[in-house]
């Protein structure tokens, strides 16, 4: 068995193989930039050693460095986790070189599998399905538009080497092809390291679907059943189930089959993923495949019992997989929820920041990956993930019940975060009844993220109430003025509290006990026979009944009705943004390199134009005029490093 690992990676993957490694009675050595010196991975490893700047290119992704780094400290073995060096063949092919165990497949499997082209001509040979594609050797835009145009559209641009999502762009139409295609290759180069770039016929309302295979290097291969990883952002994965029982068996079965085929085509070792989108017919495509550990891979955990990460340990160290296929099976149902600094009223831009709080319920069937304490920083050059929530049923409705209590019951402060999104998604009709596809996100964003609409009057009582409720509940003192609960001498109690509309923050009182009256945006109603449940409010407005669930953040609540999501800002005012509709500037959403400037000083601009491109935690996020004008001056020039909040184009006029 392995004596010494070297963790090539950061945050929460780090963490989680450093809990499986230590359990074996493996030293366990972390490798961290500047930036995570007192990262959580640092404090949980036996040693630590910082291996370079805050940048990713100088720091994680310096193969190098890190095998100089596990030479030294006389480690025998480096897991690369996921993302980062995870799939670079020449980095696994140095390990070997250098006389290291690389806890992962051989070089020439991920060579083979890492190049989606490649991929895909060696699942043609084994009969695994594919989706009809462009992927020469000629990558000029000229190749591109003859290869759309034969593939018709919409097809989608990927990079072809990697994965996560980034460098993926959809094309709707021909005039659109230029400008993505360019998008693609600088975030695919910005990345991996390479811009080569594939495109594929757009498979139209699919499920993702993939299935976990394991390999030995005696020749014997298994699945861990499969995972549905359907519901996605920006083509990124947020919440993932296993089994797939929305999916009939024969398929089931039929896409198992198909993954162990895979893995036959390139003898493949280790923990590796094989994805297929899965038409309504049943009909199914091979994807990619992954060749390394998934950020998904507790829910198959979840499911069979086993740790993944000692199966690759022991494959790594030469040992035959722990079971045969019939002494593994499934057990329950499990979902996991992905937890994320970033802001899906604004796209779910990142937003990094300090956490100053860090509440996520660890109990019987929950369980938590996380890479991050509170008081520690969600950094703007890495991935904005804060944790994984992973919940364990008898039933698919059973974890989904139990999966929305967990995220219901997290407490996050000092950032943004997308727990309110999550809470909408686990709590809507269709993920309960199953009737998803890819696209799902993108269509019911309307209803799922809270936009600059004026809240309804149920759902501003709602918050108002649940408030009031938690106020009084935590941390009671003995005296009747603290404690929020607003109690007045002599007079009913009483609350202010604050909605934020598209005009600004407007005032909101609670009046009262039982019953309560309402004042706000110039309306007083009466709330009858409200009860509380946890999370969910039961109330009466206007002789109406309504029930909604109330996500509390740190200055902010997200109601979740039958409509939608209202976001409601509660507290202090001055905590929270103002509108900035006439602010004549374009700032910054968050911190980032720019990476391109569209505009200059003097040219007239109309609303959506793109003013500058910034590339942030490994994808680029472009920002476009509000509204009409006249851009005065240009603050920023390519390869600045911005903070958030800072000007990035300042205009002239105002339409």
């Amino acid at each position: 068995m392995i004596k010494s690992l070297l963790i090539a990676n950061r945050g929460e993957i780090a963490c989680r193989i450093i809990a499986t490694a230590q359990r074996m009675g493996i030293h366990t050595v972390a490798v961290h930039s500047e930036a995570d010196a007192t990262a959580r991975h640092v404090r949980l490893a036996d040693e630590s050693h910082c291996i370079g700047p805050a940048s990713a290119a100088e720091s994680y992704l310096w193969g190098d460095k890190i095998i100089a780094t596990a030479a030294e400290v006389g480690a025998a073995a480096i897991h690369p986790g996921y993302g980062f060096l995870s799939e670079n063949a020449d980095f696994a092919q140095a390990c070997g070189d250098a006389g290291l165990i690389f806890v992962g497949p051989s070089p020439n499997a991920i060579r083979g599998m890492g190049s989606k082209r490649i991929a895909k001509d060696l699942m043609q040979a084994a009969e695994v399905p594919v989706i009809p594609d462009y992927r020469g050797e000629n990558q000029s835009d000229a190749a591109f538009i003859r290869a759309a145009t034969d593939l018709g559209y919409p097809i989608m641009l990927k990079p072809a080497l990697g994965g996560g999502g980034k460098g993926m762009r959809r094309v709707d139409q021909e005039r659109d092809l230029t400008d993505a295609l360019a998008a693609a290759k600088r975030e695919a180069m910005a990345a991996f390291g390479d811009d080569e770039i594939i495109a594929e016929k757009y498979v139209t309302s699919p499920r993702h679907i993939e299935v976990q295979i394991f390999g030995d290097l005696h020749g014997n291969f298994v699945h861990l059943f499969e995972r549905d990883c359907t519901l996605q952002r920006r083509h990124q994965k947020i919440i993932e189930e296993a089994p797939s029982t929305l999916v009939s068996i024969p398929v089931r079965e039929a896409l198992r089959v198909a993954a162990l085929r895979a893995a036959a085509a390139v003898a493949y070792t280790g923990a590796g993923t094989v994805e297929f989108l899965v038409e309504e017919s049943g009909a199914f495509y091979f994807m990619e495949m992954n060749t390394r550990l998934q950020v998904e891979h507790p829910v198959t955990e979840a499911i069979t019992g086993l740790d993944l990460v000692e199966w690759q340990l022991r494959i790594a160290a030469g040992e035959s997989l722990p079971r045969e296929q019939s002494a593994i099976q499934v057990n329950g149902h499990a979902i996991e929820a992905r937890i994320y600094a970033e802001s899906p009223q604004a796209g779910f831009l990142p937003a990094p920041g300090r956490v100053t709080r860090l509440v996520i319920p660890e109990r019987l069937g929950v369980r938590v990956d996380r890479g991050l304490d509170a008081g520690d920083e969600v950094s703007p050059h890495y991935d904005p993930m804060v944790a994984k929530v992973i919940v364990r049923g008898v039933g698919r409705e059973d974890a989904r019940q139990a999966l929305l209590q967990a995220v219901l019951d997290t407490r996050i402060g000092g950032l943004e975060t997308n727990l309110a999104f999550l809470a909408a998604l686990l709590a809507d009709g269709a993920f309960k009844s199953g009737a998803l596809d890819v696209q799902f996100v993108d269509r019911s964003l309307g209803r799922l993220v809270a936009t600059n609409a004026p809240p309804s009057i149920k759902s501003v009582a709602a918050a108002a109430v649940i408030v009031r409720q938690s106020s009084a509940e935590s941390g009671v003192p003995a005296d009747p003025w603290s404690g929020g609960r607003g109690w007045q001498s002599n007079l009913p109690a009483r609350v202010f509290l604050h909605a934020k509309t598209p005009e600004g923050l407007e005032t909101v009182v609670l009046t009262g006990d039982q019953p309560q009256s309402l004042s706000w945006g110039g309306q007083t109603v009466a709330l009858e026979d409200v009860a509380t449940d946890g999370h969910a409010v039961d109330l009466a407005v206007a002789g109406q009944r309504h029930r909604m669930l109330v996500v509390t953040g740190e200055n902010a609540h997200f109601v979740i009705s039958k409509t939608g999501v209202d976001c409601l800002v509660v507290g202090d005012p001055f905590a929270v943004n103002q509108n900035r509709s006439s602010d004549p500037s374009v700032v910054a959403p968050m911190p980032g390199k720019v990476t391109q400037v569209h505009v200059s000083a003097g040219q007239a601009v109309e609303a959506g134009t793109r003013l500058a491109t910034l590339e942030a935690m490994k994808m680029e996020h472009v920002l476009r005029a509000a509204h009409d004008g006249v851009v005065a001056q240009v603050q920023v020039a390519v390869g600045d490093f911005v903070e958030e909040g800072a000007a990035v184009v300042i205009f002239e006029t105002v339409a």
